[in-house]
């Protein structure tokens, strides 16, 4: 048997348990990469890493490697539309027609962008046959959408828009903004907090890219019926058209594109960077991005309600998931986040002034939960 991987980087003494719950994750053969990091009042105070990054286990995970993290870029793209909300440029309860003419049209007229952010606009799949290669044209899948009738009254239920959400948002940014949402958030997020997370990501940075290691079909069918997807499923729709697979993740056109829902790159400590300017409460090392007010109308529940996609009871805020009994983000009840497809996550806790993140390159089968941040997660708390 090979030797468990070495764990490599931080912890503050206090935290020792952290390291071990991570390095128990590689001992029990669950990892093949990954990284954790966590932050308290803004510092740094766990940064580890280890495995490979790639499934033929011949390149080490490194200080710098960087990974597709899914539905955890949700997160990133929520912020940047509070970022104009807090400056005025976005009102969450306008149409989203008024930023986006073409929008009102086919019973979306009185769409705002507060369903979009709550996954409530009806609009998580398409109707209209898209290939795969729709995924990669902004335009495209924008002027999609534009014609899109909703699945269900705007307003009346949540579905999860697994990949309609990043274009719905990222183009009410760009209209406000004449910039990508990938640029806006290069410019007004990363840039300022020297976060090293890219949505929309240059041929130069991918020599350090881990590949995405899909569940097989065996470890698929382990993890019980749950963890299929009926392609005749409003959920099947939603991942079917543009046919979507996660292994899309380690080819060149998935990473140029901008998928604000699903192609963020980053690893645990530059996703645990961000989520610490929200921890500590819109304001980090003299750059501040949202007001307090705006953060606690971000945090304010908008919905708790089963999901139409899901099938799982989900806890809304404006872009970012709240702890709750179905989904436990963290202890404490201001804890919000988002997580990925696989099984990344980036997590704020504002009572506790505390961010943490988890990315891995070893997908867990299904697509609603993996249970290798928990016991991290434990160690963590149990240690502040």
């Amino acid at each position: 048997m090979a030797a468990a991987p070495l764990i490599h980087g931080y912890f503050a003494p206090r935290f020792a348990a952290v390291r071990d719950a991570f390095a128990a994750n590689f001992d029990a053969g669950r990892e093949v990469g990954a990284s954790f990091a966590a932050t308290l009042d803004g510092d740094v105070v766990v940064d580890l890493w280890g495995g490979h990054a790639d499934s033929a286990r011949t390149r080490p995970w490194e200080r710098d490697t960087i990974v597709n993290v899914f539905s955890t870029s949700k997160a990133m793209t929520a912020l940047c539309a509070l970022i104009l909300v807090d400056r005025g440029q976005l009102d969450l309860d306008a149409p989203v027609a008024r930023y986006w003419p073409e929008f009102a049209v086919a019973g979306k007229e009185r769409i705002t962008t507060r369903h979009l952010l709550t996954h409530s606009a009806g609009l998580a799949a398409i109707r209209q046959p898209l290939p795969t290669a729709a995924l990669y044209d902004w335009h495209r899948m924008t002027a999609a959408l534009a014609a899109e009738a909703p699945w269900w009254e705007p307003g009346s239920a949540s579905g999860y828009h697994a990949l309609t959400y990043g274009y719905l948002v990222g183009e009410v940014v760009r209209r406000i903004t004449g910039t990508t949402l990938g640029a806006f958030f290069r410019e007004e997020v990363a840039a300022r907090l020297s976060a090293d997370f890219h949505i929309g990501l240059a041929p130069s940075e991918d020599a350090r890219v881990a590949e995405m290691v899909p569940a097989t079909a065996e470890e698929t069918a382990a993890a019980g019926p749950a963890a299929v997807v009926d392609p005749e499923s409003l959920f099947g729709r939603v991942l079917g058209n543009p046919p979507m697979r996660a292994e899309f993740a380690n080819q060149a056109a998935w990473r140029r594109a901008e998928i604000p829902a699903a192609n963020g790159h980053g690893n645990a400590r530059s996703v645990a960077r961000v989520m610490a300017i929200l921890a500590c409460g819109g304001a980090l090392d003299g750059v501040r991005l949202l007001s307090e007010q705006t953060l606690a109308n971000a945090i304010a529940e908008q919905r708790h309600a089963r999901d139409l996609i899901l099938a799982l009871t989900m806890r809304w805020g404006l872009g970012f998931m709240l702890t709750s009994p179905e989904v436990p983000l963290g202890p404490n009840p201001r804890t919000f986040g988002h997580g990925g497809w696989g099984g990344s996550l980036g997590v704020a806790d504002l009572d506790a002034r505390v961010s943490w993140s988890y990315v891995m390159n070893k997908m867990s089968p299904g697509s609603t939960g993996d249970s290798r941040a928990a016991g991290i997660l434990a160690s963590l708390y149990a240690s502040l």
